[in-house]
């Protein structure tokens, strides 16, 4: 019996090298322009020396799913690999007059919401393709809103492992209690994508949560 025992574990140990993955495949999610590319971007830019993707101040920037593969997070005491899906911004009603509020022509707008629609869709395929998701919400407004409100709840159902990442602490009104008010059951860290404040702290706490 002992002797099966210990080839049992020793094939377990074999399979588990083979079949291991070697990086958790996390995306990034959120509404629009709450800095998930700012995000995905300070991460690469801090162990790869890249970005991923432009940033803008008119919502929906990022209308294509990207993935950066294999980008390695580490520390004192801890590494994890991943690949990082930057996710183009969830939202419940994309409308062309609102991208010509930003001076863009009719064509333009359109076109532009066109390719939000599909990115949104594209986006919600992802998630089957996921080892984990990083949530960003804008830390200046408030986080109950019905696209968060979804988000979490799809990927509760999911089971998908969560981290919400209060972003822009670095603005005036900024407040993470308010988030950790609204989804207490979720860990929440507080950084500034753009300023690169806190980012050790999201490092370890991606680490300890999925390496």
């Amino acid at each position: 019996m002992a002797l099966l025992a210990e080839l049992k574990e020793s094939l377990s140990g074999w399979l588990g090298r083979v079949f291991k993955r070697k990086a958790s495949r996390i995306g990034i999610y959120g509404p629009p322009n709450a800095g998930k590319t700012t995000l995905a971007n300070r991460i690469l830019m801090d162990f790869t020396g890249e970005t991923i993707g432009a940033v803008s101040s008119i919502p929906h920037e990022t209308r294509r799913v990207r993935r950066r593969e294999g980008v390695t997070i580490k520390g004192d005491g801890y590494s994890v690999t991943l690949d990082i899906v930057d996710t183009p911004g969830l939202a419940t009603k994309i409308d062309f007059h609102d991208f010509m509020s930003y001076g863009l022509a009719e064509d333009e707008a359109k076109r532009r919401a066109k390719e939000a629609t599909e990115g949104v869709i594209e986006a919600i395929k992802w998630m089957d393709n996921l080892d984990g998701v990083l949530l960003v919400m804008d830390s200046t407004e408030d986080p109950y809103t019905q696209v968060n409100v979804t988000v979490v709840g799809n990927m509760e159902a999911r089971r998908l492992p969560m981290l919400i990442v209060a972003n822009k602490m670095d603005l005036p009104g900024a407040s993470a209690e308010r988030i950790k008010g609204a989804f207490p059951q979720h860990t929440v860290v507080p950084i500034s994508a753009l300023k690169g404040k806190n980012m050790e702290l999201l490092y370890e706490t991606i680490a300890s949560r999925f390496g």
